[in-house]
């Protein structure tokens, strides 16, 4: 696996963007593979709700503990941010704040009402986190119609608890079945990893699973260990195996599939969400 060695200018020119806002990545702290490649091409996912998360899952590398305090101006330096950078698609996600009664909704719906304010021809993406199953915090959300809604399921039943004991596999899929009663038309999406200790015929019934609450995107990826304490690594697939996920994803119903080993949640998000809207058209 190779992947482009971060340091071209238009990396370090969102790097510097970033860090003068005072804004947090995903790509950054939870060590992304991708990160040269994606931001030379100036896409980027944005974490909103500050950098410590509030659950430990096992894969996880980005910091785990208790957030202080709750950035009200976040949504406006955001937006500014992606005015400036003319971005068409933009990615936002979040630490885990179980702290907070709506487990940061709020913040999630006024970035999107602040980029659509400044740059209304930009897409959003949100990927959020299941807000503890309060559904009127989902509702929140969805109220601002982002163009897709991004929920992952990240592994397998029999595996989910041991690398996500803070989470509920049923929760993750109810949440994805409540936004789509909310509105149907949305465009829902949810990723996985591979190579936790999962078999294949699990893999394959929990596509089955996400394409019973009418999910319509998926992602695919290999599970990287971020450092000795996090999860082992109990697998490699090769990229005929991804090959194949994707092949039986496409034929359970999915519009579109990202399936790869450096794939991740937010991997070519304005093609994925591009070949949904066609799908349906």
């Amino acid at each position: 696996m190779k992947v482009r060695m971060p340091g071209g200018p238009n990396y370090l020119e969102l790097r510097e963007l970033v860090r003068g806002s005072r804004l947090h990545t995903v790509c950054e702290e939870a060590r992304c593979p991708n990160i040269g490649g994606c931001w030379e091409r100036r896409t980027a996912t944005f974490m909103i709700l500050g950098d410590i998360c509030t659950r430990a899952c096992a894969y996880c590398a980005v910091t785990s503990g208790r957030p202080v305090g709750l950035d009200l101006d976040e949504p406006r330096r955001l937006a500014e941010s992606v005015a400036s950078m003319g971005l068409k698609y933009a990615v936002i996600t979040a630490v885990n704040r179980d702290d907070l009664p709506d487990g940061g909704a709020f913040i999630f719906a006024q970035c999107i009402k602040q980029i659509r304010k400044r740059l209304p021809e930009c897409k959003v993406e949100v990927l959020i986190p299941d807000f503890c199953g309060n559904w009127d915090a989902l509702a929140a959300v969805m109220a601002e119609r982002p163009d897709t809604l991004n929920h992952n399921i990240e592994t397998a039943p029999r595996v989910f608890k041991r690398v996500r004991p803070k989470g509920d596999y049923g929760q993750s899929l109810a949440l994805l079945s409540k936004a789509k009663a909310i509105d149907p038309a949305a465009v829902t999406k949810s990723g996985m990893m591979v190579g936790l200790g999962e078999t294949w015929d699990e893999i394959v019934d929990t596509m089955r699973d996400l394409r019973a609450v009418d999910c319509d995107l998926l992602t695919i990826g290999q599970y990287l260990r971020p450092s000795a304490k996090h999860a082992p690594l109990a697998k490699w697939y090769t990229p005929e195996d991804f090959e194949a996920l994707a092949a039986q994803a496409k034929d359970l119903g999915f519009r579109h599939v990202a399936s790869g080993p450096l794939v991740r949640s937010s991997y070519h998000a304005d093609e994925q969400h591009a070949a949904a809207t066609a799908a349906s058209a």
